[in-house]
């Protein structure tokens, strides 16, 4: 069982001030955060510790990140933000 107080730090984390990440990364947090895989999670955390344009530029795509698995995980959150709200 997924610690609530990571999910909540994770919550925060994910409130980078930028309109564009809000609505991207929050919603993600709340909705798929604590069914990830530990190591998944672990990746996202690493993830939110970057600057929010590399974020920015990531989940438009316009650039990648070199690093394999933040690329996965911005892969999966990209999926996440296509997926209609009902489907989610």
């Amino acid at each position: 069982m997924i610690d609530q107080e990571e999910v909540r730090r994770m919550q925060w984390a994910a409130r980078r001030g930028m309109l564009e990440l809000d609505l991207v990364l929050e919603p993600f947090v709340n909705q798929r955060y604590s069914e990830l895989s530990d190591s998944d999670r672990a990746i996202f955390q690493r993830l939110m510790l970057r600057e929010d344009q590399e974020l920015f530029s990531w989940l438009l795509q316009r650039e990648a990140p070199e690093d394999k698995e933040l690329a996965a995980i911005i892969k999966q959150i990209l999926k996440f933000a296509r997926t209609v709200p009902a489907d989610r």
